[in-house]
């Protein structure tokens, strides 16, 4: 299986996965089913909690409910497949990796992009606040949203069909749990320079302007706190924050240590960054919002109210 033909064309790829132990396999199933159930629960209730609350109806929780919806559909693009290679044949056709490639790329770059977004609101809630209904219009957060998305799929287009024009001839094993462009590039028996060339000037671009939309933003916040008389008054603007900087922490310390380093330099070593970044962040987020967020934990408690008094009342 994991050499072909060298004048045929690939037609399926074997992804290696975690561990290739048979004994290994029912306990990582068990473990990433968990996690992909509490994903889903603590995403879904994010969700519901910021739609049934007149009071969450504000740009920050819009905002972080799309980014609940990205993770759900983030985190469905890649920890199903990884379940079933788990309990079968680690093998998926080569329209299926690059159909996951492209969402792995898309919905990872939408959930960079609307950290930013959230950055920006953070920014002129704190340093504006008197022009803040203006500024962060709903018309204004629809558009934001909208290029958030729209931009990082056509981003994840352009790689994905420079990578359908390669060959594979040689090797179908992807030493990986999934489909990343690095591990399907080192199969390629073609020429990968144009590919290359574009990763080293079109992806750092993308993946580094958001971050440094944010860095640029949280200099600004924090020299608006620092002006601050009051602890208190300090205290409190900081806190609208914390959550929104342990989740950026969280997401480009592990995507940076994963795509900003040479191709030839990409080992097995790079899995537990990128279960970081595409599984345990989505899993983490309701979490670091929630615990750290009184409106989202009066909401909750609002929610599990209703639905506490409708099976009464049933």
């Amino acid at each position: 299986m994991e050499k072909v033909n060298q004048t045929s064309s690939v037609s399926e790829f074997i992804l290696l996965g975690l561990s290739s132990r048979p004994e290994d396999q029912v306990p990582l199933f068990i473990l990433f089913l968990i996690i992909y159930v509490v994903t889903m629960t603590g995403n879904l209730l994010i969700i519901l909690v910021i739609c049934s609350d007149p009071q969450l109806q504000t740009p920050m929780y819009f905002f972080l409910r799309f980014l609940s919806f990205t993770d759900i559909c983030f985190t469905t693009t890649i920890v199903p497949t990884m379940l079933a290679n788990f309990l079968s044949e680690k093998t998926i056709s080569y329209a299926g990796c690059l159909t996951q490639m492209y969402f792995i790329y898309a919905l990872g770059n939408t959930d960079s992009f609307l950290l930013a977004v959230m950055a920006f609101d953070r920014y002129v809630a704190i340093c504006d606040p008197f022009h803040y209904v203006t500024t962060m219009s709903h018309r204004r957060c629809v558009l934001l949203v909208s290029f958030s998305c729209s931009f990082t799929h056509l981003h994840s287009l352009l790689h994905t069909l420079l990578l359908n024009r390669l060959t594979f001839c040689d090797s179908n094993v992807i030493h990986h749990f999934l489909c990343d462009l690095s591990p399907l590039m080192k199969l390629s028996c073609s020429s990968t320079f144009v590919n290359e060339i574009v990763i080293m000037t079109e992806g750092p671009v993308v993946l580094v302007t958001p971050f440094l939309f944010i860095t640029f933003s949280y200099i600004r916040i924090l020299n608006t706190v620092l002006k601050i008389p009051s602890a208190a008054g300090k205290r409190k603007a900081f806190s609208t924050c914390g959550s929104h900087l342990t989740v950026v922490t969280l997401f480009y310390g592990s995507i940076f240590y994963v795509y900003l380093q040479p191709l030839s330099t990409y080992t097995v070593k790079d899995y537990i960054a990128t279960i970081v970044y595409t599984v345990l962040s989505s899993m983490l987020n309701p979490f670091i919002y929630s615990l750290r967020n009184k409106d989202l934990k009066q909401g909750l408690r609002k929610l599990m109210g209703k639905r506490k008094f409708q099976v009464a009342s049933s």
